[in-house]
């Protein structure tokens, strides 16, 4: 148990950027490095996370925790994934005012976008070739690539996924597929989200605590999103910065930026904005802020890891949702694989940024450079080469 969670310590302080590039630093650690699980479980989970509201990679990584302990270990995951980042978030929520090395900060950190690009083309050409066993599960990651490339809102990703998994079994429709198995779903996980879901504005609307306000917010988020933390940026942007009034568009920008250079899961968002949400108040309340945010956005994917991983353990008994599982992690690789031209695209790259992709490609292609020192090479990089 010391051990795993060591790694998924380490692939923390390593997961730049948004779900498809921590999948890559998933694959480079937990995989191909300490041997947890192959590429085609990894594609598995995630491909299941994609299909679940929540954060994807926080989703993933938690799921590999389940598999190697059980649910005392999952929840070990998830803290010891999430921790570093919102403690870091909360504290920069407290200092935000006189923060006067933000543009420093930004400074070190604007490589840090290219180089997770780098990990994704790396990662999904490794993937690719685990998943694409013939012609078919091919046509079926490069049917998902170019979907989600050109058609890339939130909906369409559990829709690619299941179209992969169905391809699979059409394809194998001759044989006795559909055998009977006992599962026994634990319904009282998924009652729980709803009841939350339920009780928060009713508690909210009785007490008028901006604490309890917070926390109906954020659980309300962790539940409606498909995808990664940049999903659920314009509807936080709407109620937090245009509805309540809790920070300045500015601020909001400000904490948006910092996520997306820092290390870990993107939701760490929350742990800023729920600071400074509170930050009138005693610093106890400002505390309170933060951990209620955090723990808002997180526990209903948490909660319904928790109900769909032992189900989906029966449900693969099924010879036909066994066979699923090929066209799923093949469909999944194709979400992986058009991140990157995506990225490329959305981004304002210029030939230096095109550079560092490209070095970070060769470098873990080609060399057994350990990621943590490329990660500092990249940060020291962006600190001494001029604007």
């Amino acid at each position: 148990m010391i051990a795993f969670l060591r790694d998924v310590f380490l692939v923390s302080l390593q997961a730049f950027g948004g779900p498809q590039s921590h999948i890559s630093v998933f694959e480079q650690i937990l995989v191909k490095r300490r041997g947890y699980l192959n590429d085609e479980e990894l594609m598995e989970l995630l491909g299941l996370c994609s299909m679940l509201p929540g954060p994807t990679s926080t989703q993933t990584i938690v799921s590999v925790g389940y598999k190697q302990g059980g649910r005392i270990l999952a929840v070990l995951t998830l803290v010891v994934w999430a921790l570093p980042i919102l403690i870091a978030m909360g504290a920069l929520s407290f200092f935000y005012a006189s923060m006067e090395s933000y543009e420093g900060l930004q400074r070190s950190l604007r490589f840090v976008g290219p180089m997770a690009l780098g990990f994704i083309i790396v990662a999904a050409f490794r993937i690719g070739r685990k998943v694409i066993k013939d012609l078919f599960t091919g046509l079926i990651f490069a049917a998902s690539a170019l979907i989600t490339f050109f058609f890339s809102m939130p909906w369409i990703f559990p829709l690619v996924l299941v179209a992969g998994g169905g391809a699979e079994i059409l394809r194998n429709r001759d044989q006795q597929l559909w055998n009977r198995v006992e599962i026994k779903p634990r319904w009282s996980l998924p009652a729980a989200v709803l009841a939350i879901a339920l009780i928060n504005p009713l508690l909210t609307a009785l007490t008028g605590s901006s604490l309890a306000a917070l926390f109906e917010s954020f659980f309300r988020y962790g539940y409606l999103v498909f995808g990664g933390g940049q999903v659920i940026i314009p509807m936080m942007y709407s109620e937090l910065v245009e509805l309540r009034r809790y920070l300045s568009s500015q601020e909001f920008l400000a904490g948006y930026g910092l996520v997306q250079g820092l290390p870990g899961p993107m939701f760490s968002f929350t742990a800023f904005a729920g600071g400074l949400a509170m930050r009138t108040q005693p610093a106890l309340q400002q505390v309170l802020g933060i951990v209620l945010s955090a723990t808002g956005i997180f526990l209903p994917g948490l909660l319904l890891i928790f109900f769909v991983y032992p189900l989906w353990q029966d449900l693969k008994k099924i010879r036909g949702l066994a066979l699923s599982v090929t066209g799923i992690s093949a469909a999944a690789g194709g979400l992986l694989a058009s991140a990157a031209p995506r990225l490329i695209i959305a981004g304002s790259s210029g030939l230096i940024e095109a550079v560092v992709s490209l070095c970070t490609v060769l470098i873990l292609g080609f060399t057994r450079l350990p990621p943590p020192i490329l990660v500092l090479g990249v940060i020291l990089a962006g600190l001494f080469i001029p604007m």
